[in-house]
């Protein structure tokens, strides 16, 4: 079946099935229309897979997904047109453009964390582009995943776009196969298998991985509005967002009220019982809660606040950790009580990217020290800086290697399609969202039109020492 349904797409896409730029218009608005009538179904699959409420289902996936959408429309005869450049003098007479080409029959592999989002939303770059797709959703999420295929055929022919569903067993015989791209959103094992296979054929890759985005509060930050918008960054979809405050680093002078403010934050946003809330979601299935419920025992004894879970909802409610002060760790030992103890790196909350509802607190004095620490790990996929000193927040911007993220907030800055979203390092490769996704399916295209009414002879042989001096007057 599999290799059926790619025989046809490479058919349709070699017959220039894709290329007109009116077509890709046409079918984009088809996408976009299915998706406003399909905006109730596709909340309660959303409810369904991961508990998330109709408000969040919009905020986080339908219509991010829908504002990608409009920005393509608007914008894709704007970026299929040939670019032209500066022609460089020693190539006078002639013209040079950049002409944006599909790369062909693309492969898209999205995750269960949000399904629908991270689906269609490279899909509608690479229909921008002009490529043929098959879609493969995560298998964790099969209510979203369901949703997207019947959305999918009611809008395309499957030798446009073709969804494929399943586990394991459908990503490896997925990978065997021959694509001209590859666009992958997942795990960093996951990804580094994509990455092995698509090398047998030489075929690129874009990789959306994760990792332990980092957040720094320091001293001049305002508490109040910092925990307001952590707690939201951290406890959104129950933590299982890829760039998700993974743990906090706050100056020593602020720990205190910074806890303290994030547990009334908590109890604001989802009451006294967040696991009886109907707002807040769960965890995606047994295996992930099982992991979480491991990674919380083993810091049980520093937990602060939360904590509380219920395997028969899957729901961890939102947790707050107190890991130590890091200079504790640097000079070999604890610092008085067991609140001034260093991190324990060999715990699980330090080791693995958390993709959950709790929250480490870590505290330092010299922002030194918070920077070396992070810099020690992982380059992350984002990271977040509070403070009130503009000359701290671009000393930080600078210094700090990360895939992208805030000053003063989190998470809302994916949320846009004028700036490129991707990791760097082992949180990713590549990036995509407007027209970074729509450059991402494509191949720019060189190209140079010299007339034929001057021919300058200097760079035929015989060479003599005239031609090589008009040479370096042109090449330098």
């Amino acid at each position: 079946m599999l290799t059926d349904i790619l025989a046809k797409q490479k058919e349709f896409f070699r017959a220039g099935g894709t290329l007109s730029v009116k077509t890709r218009l046409a079918y984009l608005k088809r996408l976009r229309a299915a998706i406003m009538r399909s905006e109730k179904e596709i909340a309660a699959a959303l409810k369904e897979d991961l508990g998330k409420s109709e408000t969040e289902a919009y905020m986080t996936e339908t219509g991010m997904t829908l504002s990608e959408a409009g920005c393509a429309i608007r914008n894709i005869r704007k970026w299929s047109r040939p670019r032209k450049v500066r022609t460089p003098l020693a190539q006078f007479p002639a013209s040079s453009m950049i002409m944006p080409e599909p790369y062909g029959n693309v492969l898209i592999m999205s995750p269960w964390n949000y399904p629908f989002l991270l689906s269609v939303s490279p899909l509608i770059s690479a229909i921008a582009a002009g490529n043929t797709a098959v879609v493969k959703p995560g298998a964790y999420a099969p209510a979203t995943s369901a949703v997207i295929r019947k959305l999918v055929e009611e809008v395309f022919p499957e030798e446009y776009v073709f969804v494929t569903e399943g586990g394991r067993d459908v990503n490896s015989d997925l990978l065997e196969q021959k694509f001209d791209y590859i666009f992958f959103t997942g795990s960093k094992t996951v990804g580094r298998l994509v990455m092995e296979k698509a090398a047998r054929h030489l075929t690129p890759v874009t990789l959306e991985l994760g990792g332990k985005s980092p957040v720094i509060i320091d001293s001049t930050a305002d508490i109040a509005v910092s925990a307001a918008r952590i707690v939201f960054g951290k406890y959104l979809n129950c933590g299982q967002t890829c760039v998700a405050p993974d743990y906090i680093l706050v100056h020593r002078d602020a720990a205190d009220r910074f806890i303290e403010a994030c547990k009334r934050e908590i109890l604001g946003m989802f009451g006294l019982d967040p696991l009886s809330n109907p707002d807040y979601g769960k965890i995606i299935n047994r295996k992930h809660f099982d992991r979480l419920c491991g990674v919380l025992d083993e810091v049980r004894d520093r937990c602060v606040f939360g904590g509380m879970t219920d395997g028969q909802s899957l729901k961890i409610s939102p947790t707050i950790i107190r890991l130590g002060d890091i200079a504790a760790a640097s000079c070999g030992g604890p610092a008085g009580s067991r609140e001034n103890m260093g991190p324990d790196e060999s715990l699980k909350i330090m080791q693995e990217e958390i993709f959950g509802p709790l929250m480490p607190v870590l505290t330092y004095e010299d922002m030194e020290d918070a920077v070396g620490y992070i810099d020690s790990h992982e380059r992350p996929l984002a990271a977040y800086i509070f403070t009130g000193d503009r000359r701290t927040a671009k000393d930080l911007l600078r210094r700090l290697h990360f895939g992208g993220g805030c000053v003063n907030d989190t998470i809302i800055h994916l949320a846009t399609e004028n700036m490129p979203f991707g990791g760097v390092g082992e949180s990713g490769m590549g990036h995509y969202h407007g027209k970074f996704g729509f450059d991402t399916f494509s191949h720019l295209k060189s190209i140079v039109n010299k007339p034929v009414w001057l021919d300058l002879p200097m760079r035929y042989q015989p060479y003599s020492d005239s031609k090589y001096r008009i040479i370096r007057k042109f090449l330098k």
